[in-house]
């Protein structure tokens, strides 16, 4: 997970202004909607973070040896991250 527990409560505390800002919604228990908000970018982040290594693993696992940073390597590596990504819904 690329982002600190501090960075993902910055972020949480940011939609929650901002949607009280632009009267989205309100909020009765904004802890627990912190608290949600919260889960569900760590959860986001440690899904992207399987499917980055799923796709790598893909990749290696190849029969010809393709070269982290090449071009062959960007498209097979862009082409199984959205795989694993859309078997989740993103």
């Amino acid at each position: 997970m690329r982002l600190s527990e501090e960075r993902i409560s910055h972020i949480s505390h940011l939609i929650i202004e901002a949607l009280k800002s632009e009267k989205i919604c309100d909020f009765t228990q904004e802890g627990k909607a912190l608290h949600e908000i919260k889960k569900n970018i760590t959860n986001f982040l440690q899904f992207e973070d399987r499917a980055d290594e799923a796709a790598r693993q893909k990749i290696r696992s190849m029969s010809s040896m393709v070269a982290e940073g090449g071009r062959e390597w960007d498209i097979l590596y862009r082409k199984y991250f959205n795989e694993e990504m859309a078997k989740k819904g993103f």
